[in-house]
């Protein structure tokens, strides 16, 4: 969708949904929702490596690292609605460590863009392996879906968690009890 006709477009969707678009309340509305899918999808735009640049560094470590909490912000590809949590991302270096902000980034960069939480959830966990090719690595995203909390079932304490877990978090049940233990202790 070219972006000079964005607006048009929501403006014909609104009147298709009955709305009257002359009236003032709706006169900027199509701009508006223009811009606000343009930032909710910026990801598309967006280049994991970029984003990561040379916040990767040289550092003896092979311990586990874990990133809690991450706040993630997404549309479901499916009905366009948000859904919304935590994610929580481990690693075991093997001679490379991540800037530690750059996760955080990453997740963002992955999220704002039409996603499925199981597809994000993989994705996010394959790139932090293969980028600086780590022992192992595992990400658990537990997030509401405005899709089954506003409309369909209308269940408002559902959520949804996936988790992903390669190399050692796959193959190690110590590995990945000792991921699962640490972020869910400090909740």
């Amino acid at each position: 969708m070219e972006k000079q006709n964005t607006p048009e477009l929501i403006r014909q969707l609104l009147r298709n949904l009955g709305e009257n678009t002359e009236r003032e309340g709706l006169l900027d509305t199509p701009q508006r929702v223009a811009e606000s899918l343009s930032f909710l999808l910026r990801g598309n735009q967006q280049n994991p490596a970029e984003i990561i640049g040379k916040a990767i560094f040289h550092e003896e470590c092979n311990h586990m690292v874990i990133v809690r909490d991450i706040e993630v912000y997404s549309l479901c590809e499916h009905h366009m609605l948000p859904f919304f949590g935590r994610c929580h991302i481990g690693y075991i270096p093997k001679g490379k460590v991540y800037g530690v902000s750059k996760l955080s980034r990453l997740v963002d960069c992955l999220a704002r863009r039409l996603q499925l939480q199981e597809r994000l959830t993989q994705q996010i966990a394959r790139y932090v392996k293969d980028t600086i090719d780590a022992e192992g690595a595992g990400v658990i995203l537990e997030c509401q879906h405005l899709c089954m909390m506003m409309r369909g079932v209308q269940k408002q304490n559902s959520k949804m968690i996936t988790s992903a877990m390669l190399g050692s978090f796959h193959n190690s049940p110590a590995t990945r009890n000792e991921f699962l233990q640490l972020v869910h202790n400090g909740n």
